[in-house]
């Protein structure tokens, strides 16, 4: 080869390689203009996996404790033995996108391994994390958990000073309890041998790690725990708005929020695990993240231990099974083409076969309010329907299930039938219908009510 091609081959290949390159750029590009999506998010989507791949599950349950600590007398913090200062069960559910916090408060009376009765949180303190899960899952009634997560004292100053702070709407315990009748105040409180200052103004404001952290921890008022907790449920909400949709910030600082985590944090998540989920997670918001807290019925006092709380049975139950086992599922968004169809385009005869008086009337009443076209309103053949049924006879898409949704919530379940034939009642008008609706008894409870 002669010499002046040799010189040539490096540059070539960069040129290649930058072809690749822009090949590459051009194609997320055009990925992301014809799916309307963030350039960024298609890569993600391309070279992470997903939690569905990793864990093979369509929901985790994770444990998060945080740990109390002390300090000696050279103003060293520590937290060997230390019982768990937060106990918190959280759902991620990969299915809606969804995120469950369900608090516990540190004081519930539970029955560790060896049968006593102490403070839940006493449990990090005689087995660390692995009787940790055992004590709380089998407090909650729930199998296990798959993850845990163990903050350390700094965990939470760090990990919100590393996304530049959060808003939060701060306020005193009257305003948490009752937001409606209350009149907020400041903040005020110091404890020198804890290291806890806080003093902050009511209302919205951005507060950084230590200002946050504060505010989460303080409860020295009439409120105590349950009010401390529902701080810690808002700084929560605030790291999710915060995030919310900014998944290349999220990505970018990956690093960073590994190194805070790996530092503050004890965990039995892999780093891609982590990677995964916060790729996942990044786009939720203050709506995605649903918490809670069990509720106790009544004070005892427990030898060694001191004042402690009863939970609620009854909720905690209700609770879990809402939140850890089997969280409600969000209806789908509507087909953008159901969007797209306007109420004054579709016609509607309406058919009274519930066998009481005025029956038709009071639905075609509801349904011309909501902009549809009645074209008849009478009686049905037959007059002893317990059930309502739609009947469709036009090409108009999704009109059957638009008229459906414009019915009161209890007939939101009724069937939708394709059928060609024009209903009875307006087989001798000059204008065909698009949807019979049959009505039958199950509509009395909301036809009944004035509109």
């Amino acid at each position: 080869m002669p010499k002046q091609a040799w010189h040539r081959i490096p540059a070539l290949i960069g040129i290649g390689v930058l072809s690749i390159i822009v090949g590459f750029a051009a194609v997320i590009a055009g990925m992301s203009i014809v799916e309307h999506r963030n350039p960024f998010d298609v890569v993600a989507d391309a070279f992470i996996p997903t939690p569905q791949q990793l864990f093979g599950v369509g929901q985790l349950r994770v444990l998060v404790v945080g740990l109390d600590y002390d300090y000696t007398a050279n103003d060293q913090p520590f937290s060997s033995y230390s019982r768990s200062d937060v106990i918190m069960a959280v759902n991620m559910d990969f299915t809606t996108k969804q995120l469950y916090e369900l608090s516990i408060p540190r004081d519930m009376v539970a029955t560790l391994p060896d049968g006593t009765q102490a403070k839940i949180n006493q449990a990090m303190a005689d087995g660390g994390i692995t009787e940790a899960e055992s004590v709380v899952a089998q407090w909650l009634g729930i199998p296990g958990f798959d993850r845990y997560v163990v903050l350390r004292i700094n965990a939470t100053k760090d990990l919100i000073d590393a996304i530049g702070g959060v808003e939060v709407d701060v306020k005193n315990s009257n305003c948490l309890v009752s937001p409606h009748h209350c009149v907020n105040g400041p903040i005020n409180y110091d404890d020198n041998w804890g290291h806890l200052h806080v003093h902050l103004q009511p209302g919205l404001q951005h507060l950084d790690g230590a200002q946050a952290v504060g505010y989460a921890r303080f409860r020295h008022d009439w409120c105590s725990d349950p009010c401390r907790i529902m701080r810690q449920q808002q700084v929560l909400h605030a790291i999710a708005a915060k995030l919310q949709g900014n998944r290349l910030n999220t990505l970018l600082h990956f690093n960073s929020l590994i190194s805070v985590f790996r530092h503050d944090v004890s965990t039995n998540f892999s780093n891609e695990e982590l990677l995964s989920l916060a790729a996942y997670f990044s786009q939720i918001g203050p709506k995605d993240v649903h918490t809670a807290q069990v509720p106790y019925v009544a004070n005892v006092y427990l030898p060694g231990y001191g004042d402690s709380i009863v939970p609620n049975e009854t909720a905690k139950a209700k609770l879990v099974s809402s939140m850890l086992i089997a969280p409600p599922t969000p209806r789908p968004s509507p087909d953008p083409a159901f969007a797209a169809v306007a109420p004054s385009t579709v016609r509607v005869d309406v058919e009274n076969a519930g066998g009481i008086a005025d029956l038709a009337h009071d639905v075609a009443a509801r349904l011309r309010k909501r902009g549809f076209r009645i074209v008849a309103v009478g009686n049905a053949a037959a007059g002893n329907a317990t059930t309502t049924v739609i009947y469709v006879h036009s090409a108009i898409p999704f009109a059957g299930q638009l008229v459906r949704k414009a019915l009161p919530s209890r007939l939101q379940a009724v069937p939708v039938i394709e059928d060609t034939a024009p209903s009875s009642i307006g087989a001798t008008s000059p204008v065909r219908s698009d949807v019979t609706v049959i009505v039958g008894s199950d509509a009395v409870p909301d036809a009944s009510r004035k509109r």
